[in-house]
């Protein structure tokens, strides 16, 4: 597609969902009802295997803000203290300063958060579009954070837990169900802000030349979901609708990452970087085919860990730096935001999870972890010490090594090993989990207009 011209630039709005995957009715996720996005989708193209940078917010959007991976422009840590932040290096501009710098109006509308790892000027104008100069191009970013957990239920839909799907390395409980249920709840409310968000474009007659985004920041909020390597950390909805330019009802099941729409972005916009980004433009040849994405995981809070990962359409390799530590070493976010992990910890303790329910609650990891996606796509069985597939994991540790050289990865100090939380496993004794599980019952189960209060929130994550 040819970049546009200076005359006809469209307005781009970018609609960004907290913490959320692939659960949408227009991925055919079993229980949720989301007719605003599904009529998004299917009025442009819905991309089946879009993946983000990072599993978790901060590096990610550090990522698509600027079109470079994390670990490249030094911003790979989670939350980097405001002390410890520094500036871009390259002359590395931020998307949003150079869509102002040609021309357009920058805006960060809804949710206040950028949540960027890095110093310096974000290139945000405004907060709204409404304040933008009479016929000025604009841009703006929309974040809903209703998905962030803790999740409201949906009053005017309630679903059935019985109608949900889990997949099969959670315990199928009537508990898990119920939280399960309760974040589609919570994606059906935000489906009906996506649609006052579309309302408001019509009535203001912006509709025809508007370019929209909508995708996730990072996977989803459950327990081997964000935070983790594993697809639903990194798998990422994508559906792009652009009137006249875009055709409707289109499914690209190509490789794409989240840093490919900020390159699109500044390409449509007629916004020059300085130096070439490591997204490519959606609209061209050289986004398309791609033979593999890849992404990394650092610290996340106090949490020291380090994993990296490479994936081609069939096989996925994770490199997990820290082995010696558990996956579920201690992190206060998850601690005091998954309900199921509560649960699925006094299962753990007492023996009753299955093989693949338990595989994720060891006290250390493997080096690595090798997956067949076509025949194993919930990635629970490791073939990397498999000797039929020790070419596959030699070939695909290669391109990975030479990715993490051209991000200019430094891997793992040994300061960063021995730091951070205590990386002590079980976390808690089994009468400690027992007693978070009846504290977070009142709330999993809560009425959907009840006043329960959350157990643990004291602080926003």
């Amino acid at each position: 597609m040819a970049q546009s011209t200076t005359s006809d630039r469209p307005n781009i709005v970018w609609i960004m969902l907290e913490d959320w995957g692939l659960d949408l009715g227009c991925y055919d996720t079993p229980g949720i009802e989301t007719p605003v996005t599904d009529k998004l989708a299917s009025e442009g193209i819905r991309y089946t295997n879009a993946f983000c940078t990072s599993p978790v917010c901060s590096t990610s959007r550090s990522a698509m803000l600027t079109g470079y991976h994390q670990n490249y422009i030094g911003a790979q840590q989670h939350r980097t203290a405001k002390e410890d932040k520094k500036p871009l290096p390259y002359d590395i501009e931020p998307m949003p300063v150079l869509l102002k710098e040609a021309g357009y109006f920058t805006a960060l509308m809804i949710y206040n958060k950028t949540d960027a790892n890095f110093s310096g000027d974000l290139g945000f104008m405004g907060k709204d579009w409404k304040e933008r100069k009479k016929g000025q191009p604009f841009f703006a970013q929309i974040t809903l954070g209703g998905t962030h957990r803790a999740w409201n239920r949906d009053p005017k839909n309630p679903i059935d837990p019985a109608k949900v799907e889990l997949p099969p390395y959670y315990a199928d409980t009537p508990f898990a169900r119920r939280d399960w249920a309760n974040g589609l709840e919570q994606m059906q409310v935000c489906d009906r802000e996506i649609g006052d968000i579309l309302k408001r474009l019509d009535k203001e007659g912006l509709t025809e030349n508007t370019l929209i985004f909508l995708i996730g920041d990072n996977g989803r909020c459950h327990i081997r979901g964000k935070q983790f390597l594993y697809d639903p950390g990194l798998q990422v909805p994508l559906i792009i609708k652009w009137p006249g330019k875009v055709a409707p009802a289109q499914v690209n099941t190509d490789m794409v990452q989240t840093i490919d729409i900020t390159a699109t972005i500044l390409d449509v916009a007629g916004a020059k970087p300085k130096h070439e980004l490591q997204g490519k433009n959606l609209f061209e040849e050289e986004s398309k085919n791609r033979e593999y994405i890849f992404a990394a995981r650092g610290r996340m809070g106090g949490t020291h860990d380090a994993m990296r990962t490479i994936r081609s359409n069939k096989y996925k390799l994770i490199h997990n730096l820290m082995p010696e530590r558990a996956w579920l070493q201690y992190s206060g976010y998850k601690e005091d935001m998954y309900p199921m992990l509560a649960e699925m910890n006094i299962m753990y303790m007492e023996g009753k999870l299955n093989e693949d329910q338990a595989k994720f609650f060891a006290p250390t990891k493997p080096e690595f972890e090798l997956f067949d996606i076509e025949k194993d796509p919930y990635e629970l069985n490791n073939l990397a010490n498999d000797l039929h597939y020790g070419d596959v994991k030699d070939k695909l540790l290669e391109e990975l090594y030479v990715w993490r050289k051209s991000i200019k990865d430094e891997g793992v100090s040994q300061e960063f090993r021995e730091g951070g939380l205590s990386s002590k496993y079980p976390t808690r004794t089994l009468e400690e989990w027992k007693e978070r599980y009846e504290a977070w019952k009142p709330w999993v189960f809560r009425e959907t207009k009840s006043k329960v209060k959350h157990p643990f929130i004291k602080k926003n994550y």
